[in-house]
């Protein structure tokens, strides 16, 4: 009885922050949910540094990820709930380590497209044509974003089209910026203006503001999400630390027991959520990809 009770109060406090834990507007269709989970996964990969491999690929590299975790838990505790768990943490740790790093290099990024504009302006204003201007960001703009631009600079030479080389750009950078940087530069291209100059240093300084506002922030709020992930992961190293013993794997093999491990995987993904939800920073989104 009381094991239902705790069940039901679970599925209540989930019922009440579903719409904290998971906000949806007007539902999508399940297609389209499902095009822009895989244009997402796309686009971490390429800001990972993964640009190359396939997400089906990717994918299947997280299930293998996955079986070979709950094969190794199963060896080593015997007990079925925890070789689930352990399934589950194996096939997301891949996609754990690609956001992070897609994430250490938008946060790496946001120092450097502020320079990446200043050269852009000062070619611009010594004459040379759009595309040209672009191009010299190969050998004169930061060190982190060369490559992308070289390969801008090679597109253009063979194709002598500028939509399509911007377009491969865009791919190539998978960053917020990027897209408005070259859409900004597609419509001076075909319009024309004279205050590209004023728009791209007006851009500038919006991005070392907004960078130096997001450094101290997340200096601010590192160790208390630190510390709060350790809180997460306690009492699961304690959990592996008794089921060496054979008496609590026998107990946490009954179906009571898996209820107490499932019980306890709930609240923990419910409380991280929270967590990350609360520190979570708004993040620029690619309207232009």
């Amino acid at each position: 009885m009381v094991t239902a009770i705790g069940v039901m109060l679970g599925l209540g406090m989930l019922l009440v922050f579903s719409p904290l834990l998971w906000p949806r507007g007007v539902r999508p269709r399940a297609a389209a949910t499902v095009r822009s989970r895989l244009e997402s996964l796309r686009t971490h990969l390429a800001l990972a540094g993964f640009e190359r491999v396939p997400v089906v690929v990717f994918l299947v590299i997280c299930a293998v990820l996955g079986v070979l975790a709950a094969a190794a838990c199963q060896a080593m505790f015997g007990v079925g709930a925890l070789s689930v768990i352990a399934g589950l943490l194996g096939a997301i740790l891949p996609l754990v380590v690609v956001r992070r790093r897609a994430r250490a290099a938008r946060r790496a990024s946001r120092t450097v497209w502020p320079d990446v504009v200043d050269h852009l302006v000062s070619a611009v204003r010594s004459g040379l044509a759009l595309p040209d201007s672009v191009s010299t960001l190969a050998r004169s703009g930061p060190l982190a974003t060369r490559v992308a631009f070289a390969s801008f600079e090679a597109d253009y030479r063979a194709t002598g089209s500028f939509g399509y080389s911007a377009n491969r750009l865009k791919v190539t950078l998978a960053d917020p910026v990027a897209d408005r940087l070259v859409e900004t530069l597609r419509m001076a291209r075909d319009v024309g203006g004279n205050d590209l100059t004023r728009v791209l240093r007006d851009l500038a300084a919006y991005l070392r503001e907004d960078a130096s506002v997001r450094a101290e922030v997340e200096a601010r709020q590192g160790w208390i999400m630190n510390a709060a992930r350790l809180g997460v992961v306690a009492p699961w190293i304690v959990l592996g630390m008794l089921a060496t013993r054979t008496e609590a794997a026998h107990a946490y093999n009954t179906p009571t027991g898996a209820l107490v491990i499932m019980a306890g995987l709930v609240v923990t993904v419910l409380a991280y959520r929270l967590m990350m939800l609360i520190a979570r920073l708004p993040e620029q989104k690619r309207w232009f990809s």
